[in-house]
C-alpha cells in the first residue's frame, strides 16, 4: 500500500511540474507576442506623427512652465536622475554582463552564461539597428539633462535595461528555489527597468514612444532568448536549473 502511496505522489508531483512548465511557457509566449505587437504599432504611429500631441505633453508636464530648462522637483532630485540614467548606460550594461558571465562561468553555469552573452549582445545589436532605421530626432522641446550621440527610437536604454535586467532577473529565479525570494528578483528587476527608463524621459533626451517601445523590445527579446534556454533545457543541452519552490527555511539548493 505505502508503494503505491509513494508512486501516486511522485505521479502528481510529475504532473504538477509538467503543468507549472506549459504555464510558465504560455506565459512567455504571451509576453513575447505582446512586446512584439506593442513595438511595431508604437513604430507604425510613430512614422506617422500620431504620438507627438502625446510625447510633447508628457514631456512638457515634467518641466516648470515659467522655465522649460527647469525639471520639475528640487535639484537633488535632478541629480539623482542623472545617476539612475546611468544605469541603462552601454558602459554599466557591458560592464554587469561580463562580470555575470565570468561568474557563471566560474560555478560551471556554461549556458546559463552564454544565454546571458547572447541576451545582451543581441538585445545591443537589435536596439542600435532599430535605431539606424528609424532615425528619429531627440526630443527639441526643453534642454537635454545628459550627453546623447545617438537616435531617438527605440530607447537604449529603455532597451537595454529590461533585457539586461529582465534576464538577470528571470536567471536568479530559476536558480533561487525559495518562492519570496523569486518573488523580490523579479520586482527588483522590472523596477530598475521602469526606473532607467522613466529617467530619459525626465531628463528630456527621449520621447515618451521611445521609452515604452524599448520597454516592448527588450521584454519580448528577453523572454524569447530565455524560451530558446528553456527549450535546450529540456533537451538536456545546458544545465538544469531549480525548479522547486520553497517558501521558508535554509533548505539547499539542488544545483
Amino acid at each position: 500500500m505505502n508503494a503505491y502511496y509513494q508512486a501516486g505522489v511522485a505521479l502528481f508531483r510529475r504532473s504538477l511540474a509538467l503543468a507549472r512548465a506549459e504555464i510558465a511557457t504560455l506565459a512567455i509566449l504571451l509576453v513575447i507576442a505582446g512586446g512584439s505587437w506593442t513595438f511595431v504599432e508604437l513604430a507604425e504611429e510613430v512614422r506617422e506623427g500620431s504620438t507627438a500631441a502625446f510625447d510633447r505633453a508628457i514631456i512638457l508636464a515634467l518641466r516648470n512652465p515659467a522655465n522649460l530648462s527647469d525639471p520639475l522637483g528640487p535639484r537633488w532630485f535632478e541629480e539623482m536622475m542623472r545617476d539612475v540614467t546611468a544605469l541603462g548606460s552601454t558602459f554599466f550594461i557591458t560592464l554587469s554582463a561580463v562580470l555575470v558571465v565570468v561568474y557563471l562561468l566560474m560555478i560551471r553555469k556554461r549556458g546559463a552564461a552564454l544565454m546571458v552573452l547572447f541576451s545582451v549582445a543581441g538585445g545591443t545589436l537589435l536596439s542600435f539597428s532599430l535605431k539606424r532605421v528609424f532615425e528619429r530626432s531627440r526630443p527639441d522641446l526643453v534642454p537635454h539633462g545628459a550627453e546623447v550621440y545617438t537616435a531617438s527610437f527605440p530607447s537604449g536604454h529603455a532597451t537595454l535595461s529590461a533585457v539586461t535586467f529582465l534576464t538577470l532577473g528571470v536567471l536568479l529565479t530559476r536558480l533561487e528555489p525559495k518562492r519570496r525570494l523569486k518573488v523580490f528578483f523579479l520586482a527588483v528587476s522590472v523596477g530598475l527597468t521602469l526606473i532607467v527608463g522613466g529617467s530619459r524621459i525626465y531628463l528630456g533626451v527621449h520621447w515618451p514612444t521611445d521609452i515604452l517601445a524599448g520597454w516592448a523590445l527588450g521584454s519580448a527579446w528577453a523572454m524569447f532568448v530565455w524560451l530558446v534556454a528553456l527549450w535546450l533545457q529540456r533537451r538536456g543541452e545546458v544545465e538544469q536549473s531549480v525548479d522547486a519552490d520553497v517558501d521558508d527555511g535554509d533548505a539547499p539548493a539542488r544545483r
